[in-house]
């Protein structure tokens, strides 16, 4: 008995030995010169894209994909999960709530529709909207519950005084962003009784606040959502512009508060700008919308155009400097309605002139404010 413990310890010993002359030999040859240095990450990338806007020809559409058995999402998104997916961090906004069981209707969708965001790659989703209070504290309860369920995290509402309080801190590479997300209303919603911290309304004092504090909660990029402007207009207009200009000059310490602005709400695509050294995304369109009719009552293709932004941020030299957006696209993209899909207009060109025309119109409202002097490229 004491020989064989004598050898299982000798055994040990020279595995340990083993163990750790691998890892003497490992040091050695990633010091050795000649020999690169693992690579060091210094860089992510961000996508995110417009509303989700469930109406009931999309829920039908779910529930046909699902074979009448629930809800499915997933294959209407899947034209665009690779680009979604191959993203550090992407990012969705919200537009609805989720209904109570077996009830849904063009603002009330299925919670099945988390799980599909989710399964395409999507992180998170803004969810401060102006439909957001249409079931009442009820319906930001279970939409938040839902996300939660899924694994989507939500910035905008809360269902506690604490949960408005914190930050929405989300990992993308080497890197912290917190996502901060607001709305220019409810539709006439009363917030409700006793939460006045329900939904994020925008105030620019509030928002720079905010940003500072998820800066000094550890955040090395802020991303603000901002349901703003005039439906159909793809112009942005004076409120857009002037938040914007008010959000991107705000610094503390020279380096500036808030890192990209992504904005919902006009039902179109709108331009795309640099504004006092940040990029600010007017409005990114509808992503995901049924048939949808504009302000004359008739219905407007453009509801069913959009764009995803995608933005690589690179680390900078210094800790405490700015992570600096060193590469700047946008993907064109439409929602089929007869098909039921998301359609990327970089590789659905094969579909004719028709898609041409779709494209090259999205095309020439993002770069409508110069843009593309700054940098910013459609994505092939």
């Amino acid at each position: 008995m004491i020989a064989r413990r004598h050898q299982v310890a000798l055994a040990l010993t020279a595995l340990l030995a083993a163990a750790a002359a691998c890892q003497n030999q490992a040091r050695h040859e990633s010091a050795s010169p000649g020999r690169p240095a693992p690579p060091v990450v210094r860089d992510f990338t961000l996508v995110a894209s417009g509303e989700v806007l469930p109406h009931g020809s999309v829920i039908e559409r779910a529930g046909f994909d699902a074979g009448r058995t629930g809800y499915d999402f997933r294959p209407m998104l899947s034209g665009v999960e690779p680009v979604v997916r191959r993203a550090d961090l992407a990012l969705c906004h919200m537009d609805t709530v989720y209904g109570p069981d077996g009830a849904y209707t063009d603002f009330k969708a299925p919670p099945q529709l988390a799980l599909g965001l989710t399964t395409t790659g999507y992180d998170g989703c803004s969810t401060a909207s102006s439909h957001v209070l249409d079931d009442g504290a009820p319906g930001v309860r279970r939409t938040l519950d839902a996300m939660d369920r899924a694994g989507l995290q939500h910035a905008g509402t809360a269902r506690t005084e604490a949960e408005a309080r914190s930050v929405t801190m989300l990992q993308a590479g080497p890197a912290r962003v917190a996502h901060l997300s607001y709305t220019y209303g409810t539709d006439g919603h009363p917030l409700p009784a006793g939460q006045p911290w329900a939904v994020n309304l925008i105030d620019a004092d509030r928002m720079i606040s905010d940003a500072r504090a998820a800066r000094m909660a550890g955040a090395d990029v802020v991303v603000v959502s901002v349901r703003w402007g005039t439906e159909w207009q793809e112009a942005p207009d004076g409120l857009q512009v002037a938040l914007a200009q008010r959000l991107t000059a705000s610094t503390t310490k020279g380096r500036p508060d808030v890192d990209l602005i992504l904005g919902t709400h006009a039902h179109v695509p709108q331009a795309y700008e640099k504004v006092n050294g940040t990029w600010v995304v007017y409005g990114l369109g509808d992503q995901i919308a049924g048939e949808i009719y504009n302000r004359k009552g008739v219905q407007d293709s453009r509801g069913n155009e959009s764009t995803i932004g995608r933005f690589t941020f690179t680390a900078p030299a210094h800790p405490g400097d700015r992570w600096q957006v060193t590469k700047a696209e946008f993907l064109p993209q439409m929602y089929d309605l007869d098909a039921g899909r998301v359609l990327d207009l970089g590789r659905a060109i094969a579909g004719g002139a028709e898609l041409e025309g779709v494209r090259d119109r999205i095309r020439d409202v993002v770069l409508s404010r110069g843009a593309a002097a700054d940098g910013l490229v459609m994505a092939e």
